[in-house]
């Protein structure tokens, strides 16, 4: 009964900390600033409150559950927390006391958390059902390390591999439940904003046909008469006024461009599309604006790449996507473009710079009407190019780093 007591105890000190994570996840928990120290923090506490009532099975043994927020907040917050983690776990244990059980956890992070520390990218990269695979995979990987760490430092009887199969078992268990439970809150947040967006969209599509062209008609207008002043004879300071009003004139139209294409319905063109070609073609086009901001562009494109969908929609998709991977660096740099096939079941690109980067909260907002990153830019560009991913029922990712640059990744099933 006492076991089954510390059990119960361990399971609490886990489940109120994943549920702030889950309400953090939904976004009922905002936190503009030291998000990752606030995160770092809520399962360190799960770790240590674990680490402090222990369950005990006889003959001075223990035994808990710390592997569970170790992993997750490892996995979901990145290997900076996971580092800080497992240093705080080494820590608590050399307070706690310099005796077996303190070789015994040192050992089980060195062997053990090693292994979660190098998976942690691929998990972040993975689809829902891949994360939860992983996260069981590596749970139970740790728990029998440290089963076998504990069984060559202690010995081993009847009552210990009892206890340790049934603490495989729950904490296998609860690392795939909480998994499950993140990733389906994740997917609830993620449709949530979809649906504000669409609304919001919607009424932009309803507003765009009866404006845009009204609008447009005086501009043109207005741009004629300025470009014949500017052939009399004015002097250069008023021909240089003449030339800036023509500038921010075109840059209004191609606002105007942005809403109508946008705004207007396109035609069921779809066919089976090679994607490595239509790559090719979009690099040729866009070499020269490359090569004029001294960008060197590297591409590896493989045979086979065949989706069902729109042409003229992968080639905007293409350019938009590269074009802005190459303002992204001012100074020069590379870009690779690859296209390969993945699972012989989907069609990856992948468009990589060394640009300026993004941080995690820009890459969030990446999509949503309006927000741009450039001082000229509509805010449409890239929010366009996710749809245009998702009508070839794809997914669209985003890994960025600050003042290292992006890599943008698009799946699609083939045809």
């Amino acid at each position: 009964m006492s076991i089954l007591k510390d059990l119960l105890l361990q399971l609490s000190l886990i489940i109120v900390p994943v549920g702030i994570f889950q309400a953090y996840l939904l976004g009922h928990i905002r936190i503009k600033k030291h998000t990752n120290l606030f995160l770092a923090v809520l399962w360190g506490s799960s770790v240590l409150l674990c680490m402090s009532f222990p369950v005990s099975y006889g003959n001075g043994m223990y035994l808990d559950f710390r592997i569970v927020p170790l992993l997750i907040g490892t996995l979901y917050c990145g290997q900076r927390t996971g580092i800080f983690l497992a240093f705080l776990v080494g820590l608590y244990r050399l307070y706690l006391g310099m005796n077996p059980g303190f070789y015994n956890s040192l050992l089980a992070i060195i062997c053990g958390f090693s292994v979660i520390l190098y998976f942690q990218k691929t998990f972040a990269a993975a689809s829902k059902s891949k994360r939860m695979k992983l996260a069981v995979i590596l749970s139970s990987y740790y728990c029998i390390v440290g089963a076998s760490l504990a069984g060559i430092l202690r010995g081993v009887t009847t009552q210990s591999i009892t206890i340790q199969i049934i603490h495989f078992g729950c904490a296998a268990g609860l690392t795939w439940l909480i998994t499950a439970l993140n990733e389906n809150m994740a997917e609830i947040h993620t449709m949530r904003t979809e649906l504000q967006n669409a609304e919001r969209l919607r009424i932009i599509g309803n507003l765009t046909g009866v404006f845009a062209h009204e609008i447009r008609n005086p501009l043109q207008v207005t741009r004629g008469f300025l470009q014949l002043l500017n052939k009399t004879d004015l002097p250069d300071k008023e021909k240089r006024y003449i030339k800036l009003s023509i500038e921010e004139l075109d840059h209004a139209n191609h606002i105007i461009h942005d809403f109508l294409n946008m705004g207007k319905p396109t035609l069921d063109c779809s066919e089976d599309i090679d994607v490595g070609n239509q790559l090719g073609r979009a690099v040729n086009l866009i070499q020269n604006y490359a090569l004029s901001k001294n960008v060197i562009i590297q591409t590896s494109i493989d045979g086979g790449c065949s989706i069902y969908g729109n042409a003229q929609k992968m080639e905007q998709f293409l350019i938009n996507i590269m074009k802005n991977a190459i303002e992204s660096m001012p100074s020069g740099g590379m870009m690779w473009v690859t296209c390969s096939s993945v699972d012989d079941s989907k069609v990856e690109i992948r468009v990589k710079d060394q640009g300026n980067g993004m941080s995690k909260q820009e890459v969030e907002q990446l999509g949503s009407p309006y927000y741009s990153l450039k001082e000229s830019g509509t805010g449409l560009g890239m929010m366009v190019s996710f749809q245009i991913i998702r009508s070839f029922g794809g997914k669209l990712h985003v890994i960025s780093e600050q003042n290292v640059g992006t890599e943008i990744i698009a799946r699609i099933p083939k045809s």
